[in-house]
């Protein structure tokens, strides 16, 4: 019985294929935004972890140009034209992963909202959710406040391979290479968020709050943090010497910069925290990316742990928030440190639980789609990399 019961939580991953390294980078990018979620354990009056760390988001943003970057160059460099045959496998695939999760839990939070369970505002629900719009030039607070990233993802998934496609026709003719043409691609994405931060964002009268959700959370200003990835996976494929090389002075490098970033004082009306910071922020977790794609062996429990995490990650993300977190704070509050230290262990099993089962019978069986025969649009290449 107790072995029927294990099994319904089992994901029984392929380890082989799996790179642990990046696995670790996306358990500990789960780990942080989950913890900083922890809205319950105020009332125990700690400021556990005790330490500063980054912001798991920027780690998920620079991981996620990296993987998805190296599909690119790979469909990118093997294809003839890059046109709409590859622009769809590549869509297909990654909105199989991404979509269905974010429409339940989207409709999972109106109705959470809707009768009252949590105390957010239901009126800033609107259209937009359903295409990515609702921080697109503006801030979005007030409903479903985790999705700000997932919609700066999304855009840089359809942005980024129509700009690379157009590129190569406007500059084919001019008999310039398929490396130069994603490099300048790459060159657009990195500076035009920058610049708009520079010149425009840079102007707001913001507060700390503020600050983040009108310029940092918007995706105009962010895409640049996910084409650090694509740099990362750019320099990987054609360097790989050097990628390899310098994966232990990167390590110490990004850790540096991580380290001074969080423990500087960043004043909301300063001209660096608006254009800068982040900059700084997502430059450090680029460094790390070499050492953590280097490690591929762990000891079987740590690996287990870790692959398991990194697998339920973006269930995670989009369920520890309004689904559990304000759940416990809006109808089960604390009473004292005791009850909020007891809360806050619940609130992790819950998190960890609901996580898996909704990644291994709802996320993953429509993952499965993509390699189905009628998905006659998908490639080899789209299929190497697990880990994405």
């Amino acid at each position: 019985m107790l072995e029927k019961f294990v099994n319904i939580f089992k994901l029984n991953p392929d380890y082989d294929k799996r790179v642990f390294g990046l696995d670790l980078m996306r358990a500990f990018a789960i780990i942080v935004v989950v913890m900083g979620h922890e809205l319950v354990l105020h009332k125990a009056e700690t400021d556990f972890p005790w330490i500063r760390l980054p912001h798991g988001v920027e780690l998920f943003f620079v991981l996620s140009g990296f993987l998805i970057g190296k599909i690119l160059i790979e469909t990118f460099s093997s294809s003839e034209t890059f046109g709409i045959r590859e622009l769809g496998a590549f869509w297909i695939r990654r909105w199989f992963r991404t979509l269905p999760n974010y429409y339940l839990i989207l409709l999972l939070n109106v109705v959470v909202v809707y009768f009252g369970i949590i105390k957010e505002d239901i009126t800033q629900f609107n259209w937009k959710f359903f295409l990515f719009l609702q921080n697109f030039v503006s801030p979005s607070t007030g409903f479903f406040w985790e999705s700000w990233s997932i919609c700066v993802e999304e855009w840089f998934y359809l942005l980024f391979p129509v700009i690379l496609s157009l590129s190569w026709v406007l500059l084919k003719p001019f008999n310039i290479g398929k490396k130069l043409v994603f490099c300048l691609t790459m060159v657009l994405f990195l500076l035009i968020p920058f610049l708009l931060r520079y010149f425009y964002a840079s102007k707001f009268d913001v507060d700390n709050f503020w600050l983040w959700f009108k310029i940092l959370k918007v995706v105009i200003y962010r895409l640049d943090g996910i084409a650090l990835g694509v740099l990362a996976a750019f320099i990987k494929y054609y360097w790989p010497g050097l990628w390899h090389k310098s994966r232990n002075v990167g390590f110490i490098a990004g850790l540096i910069i991580t380290y001074i970033v969080l423990n500087r004082v960043w004043l909301p009306t300063e001209f660096s925290s608006k254009v800068y910071r982040i900059v700084f922020e997502d430059i450090g977790c680029f460094l790390l990316l070499p050492k953590f794609d280097s490690m591929r062996k762990a000891p079987v429990v740590v690996r287990k742990i870790v692959t398991h995490i990194s697998l339920i990650s973006y269930s995670m993300y989009l369920i520890n928030l309004a689904l559990v977190s304000e759940v416990i704070r809006d109808n089960f509050p604390p009473q004292g440190p005791y009850s909020a230290w007891a809360l806050y262990i619940v609130y992790w099993v819950a998190v960890l639980v609901f996580s898996t089962l909704l990644y291994k019978y709802y996320e993953k069986p429509f993952m499965d789609l993509r390699d189905k025969p009628f998905f006659f649009l998908g490639t080899r290449s789209h299929k190497k990399i697990v880990n994405s």
